[in-house]
């Protein structure tokens, strides 16, 4: 097929999913704009010119502009230079961090990205910190904070190339900038502006449109239209500079001379005006702040070197956005599993029985088998046996006469269960054997161990059903004996067995979570625990159980939404809290996403992990971009965070 026509397909698809077929809005005057020229501009000569938040101008009109000749300058609404950095500097974007503005620019004289902090009472620029020099030419910068308070700077080249750095947290600029990933952008791309509260990064590429890419570190790279050109979408020539305000976005086309006006609507946006710049013949820069009227405009004519200002009467409907969850950075991580893409998938936690310090958690790769690493992440042992889904262990299991830890594991390789014994002194593992299935595709397992010499194992496969085996290894084999089959409406993975009150907990992904009863010969009557919805958003993926005795907790994996939900582990099964484990900027630990398997434990394991630990799989390796890891991550943080008991 021919390649242009497929790319031409290929927009119009894009065209009517993201732009021109959304309902329309509720009628309202139609927006208009009155721009006039700003008499300062041959005075400043700058390149680009942003307003100054109205929190840190103390009431007055402040602007910050960037000039190739003049440095980075602090002005008032006149023009009159009230603080200069001397240089030469192209581009800008803006953070409040307390009662300074953090200011990135490019620097022109070394190609380097620059961060520089601005007094605007004391008006005074501080020395800026310069980003290493990167391999490809630096064509537009923007700013980023999240909802943890972190601040990015985002850099983007004319030849799709994309970075997002860690520069600071709180209000303050980190020492030292860190890469927390690469962004596949499109060509010609030479602008970009992120939607903090959205979490959302806008990018042009100049012939063919604007759009929209998920701003945070532990998103994937997807990608929608915000606007195409014509004749698929309302851009009449180009794509240029963009400005993100509440609900909304408005977009330069430098062809056409035009502004224009986009309401948000779900994940898509309603082009709602295409308004004429008058007198401008090539608009490329665009700031705007929100004024009693609308939003007040300043709009760069590279064409005539002059910028405009001007009043737009016209503000898009702000849109209800997710509740903001706690974020709890992880202490560890482990090193990471031997495998690309989609590999590591399940944790447990072994408790040593004498000295916790030399506790493992164990983790499956499912291109690979089975990795022990101590408390500090270090890989101590691998057991390249197969394709291991999930994971668990229980203590105490007699093997032959001789008493050992067992772990046991989903094999996708053989529909089966592989068995592995652990010394109880040295945590050394090694096969015990494997009890095949019926099932296809096997998934899920978890052990249950009602009392003192019983153990079962729970397995389930892709198709919904359960199956549960009771253990036994006093010939110094382990055989299965299979004593129970029971079933849910559609694909099941995560488990976990609450041995004291003898249920069990399980996870359907698209549907949430159950109880039932895990004694061999009880009726199979499932119970609603937590349905998909608010809080929990599918799929539903690992669970974990922490049991200290007066207050247990069930701990759930929402990969929909990159976080962990929290629930009294005993009916009504209250709700106690949501959170997401995040970055930890000082140890250069990313955070975590896209999470499958996770475990948690109330042992005192000494140290950070006295009140225990929890382990996450992470699905979304950063901060280097490497394979798939485990996060560890300390409960006294996550008991202090949702105020548990």
């Amino acid at each position: 097929m021919n390649p242009l026509f497929t790319r031409t397909l290929l927009l119009a698809s894009l065209a009517l999913a993201g732009c021109d077929q959304l309902p329309p809005l509720a009628s309202a005057a139609s927006p208009s704009l009155a721009l006039s020229p700003w008499g300062a501009s041959a005075k400043v000569k700058a390149e680009d010119l942003r307003f100054v938040p109205a929190e840190l101008s103390g009431g007055a009109d402040l602007r910050i502009a960037a000039s190739e000749r003049n440095g980075l300058l602090l002005l008032d609404g006149e023009g009159a230079e009230l603080a200069r950095l001397p240089g030469s500097y192209s581009g800008l974007d803006s953070r409040s961090a307390g009662q300074q503005l953090i200011v990135a620019s490019l620097d022109n004289a070394t190609q380097q990205a620059a961060l520089v902090s601005l007094d605007t009472a004391g008006k005074q620029w501080s020395r800026p910190q310069l980003l290493p020099v990167r391999d490809y030419a630096i064509s537009g910068l923007c700013l980023y904070r999240d909802d943890a308070a972190n601040l990015y700077l985002f850099l983007i080249g004319e030849d799709g190339q994309g970075e997002q750095w860690l520069v600071g947290a709180g209000n303050q600029l980190n020492t030292e900038a860190q890469r927390v990933r690469g962004l596949p952008l499109p060509p010609q791309a030479e602008y970009c502006q992120a939607d903090d509260a959205g979490n959302r990064l806008f990018v042009n590429e100049e012939n063919v449109g604007l759009w929209a890419y998920p701003a945070h570190p532990e998103a994937d790279a997807s990608r929608v239209p915000v606007d195409i050109r014509a004749p698929f979408g309302n851009l009449k020539d180009s794509a240029g500079a963009m400005v993100s305000v509440p609900g909304g976005l408005l977009g330069l086309d430098p062809g056409a001379a035009e502004l224009n006006l986009y309401q948000q609507q779900d994940e898509a946006w309603q082009h709602v005006s295409s308004l004429p710049l008058k007198g401008l013949d090539e608009p490329e820069r665009l700031a705007v702040r929100s004024s009693e009227k609308g939003l007040e405009l300043l709009v760069q004519d590279d064409g005539a070197g002059r910028f405009y200002q001007g009043e737009l009467n016209w503000q898009p409907v702000a849109v209800e956005l997710p509740p903001v969850l706690p974020s709890i950075p992880a202490l560890r991580q482990s090193e990471p599993v031997g495998r690309h893409g989609d590999a590591a998938d399940d944790p447990a936690i072994w408790v040593h029985p004498e000295q916790p310090a030399l506790s493992r958690v164990l983790g499956t790769n499912k291109k690979q088998g089975l990795l022990a690493y101590d408390l500090d992440g270090r890989l101590l042992q691998e057991l390249p046996v197969g394709r291991l889904n999930n994971v668990d262990v229980r203590a105490g299991f007699d093997l032959g006469g001789t008493q050992v830890d067992l772990a046991v594991a989903s094999n996708r390789d053989h529909d089966s269960i592989h068995l592995f014994a652990i010394d109880r002194v040295s945590g050394e593992l090694r096969e015990s054997g494997e009890i095949r299935t019926p099932i296809k595709e096997i998934y899920g397992i978890c052990l249950f161990q009602p009392a003192p010499g019983e153990l079962y194992a729970f397995a389930n496969g892709k198709d919904g059903s359960f199956l549960q085996y009771r253990l036994d290894g006093a010939s110094g084999e382990i055989k299965g004996e299979l004593v129970r089959r029971f079933a849910v409406d559609s694909q099941p993975e995560g488990c976990v067995a609450d041995d004291q009150r003898q249920r069990l907990f399980l996870g359907e992904e698209d549907a949430g979570v159950w109880a039932v009863d895990a004694r061999a010969d009880a009726p199979a009557e499932l119970v609603s625990v937590l349905a998909v919805g608010e809080v929990l958003k599918a799929d539903v993926e690992g669970l974990g159980l922490y049991q200290a005795g007066a207050q247990d907790y069930l701990v759930i994996s929402s990969q929909g939404n990159d976080s962990y939900v929290v629930l009294d582990a005993e009916p009504p099964y209250a709700l106690k809290g949501a959170f997401r484990v995040g970055l930890n900027g000082a140890l250069g630990i990313d955070g975590a996403s896209e999470t499958d398997g996770l475990e948690v434990s109330a042992a005192n394991l000494g140290g950070p992990w006295s009140d225990g630990m929890l382990v996450v799989q992470d699905g979304r390796k950063r901060m280097p971009e490497q394979t798939q890891n485990f996060k560890l991550v300390p409960w006294s943080e996550v008991a202090r965070t949702l105020s548990l008991d």
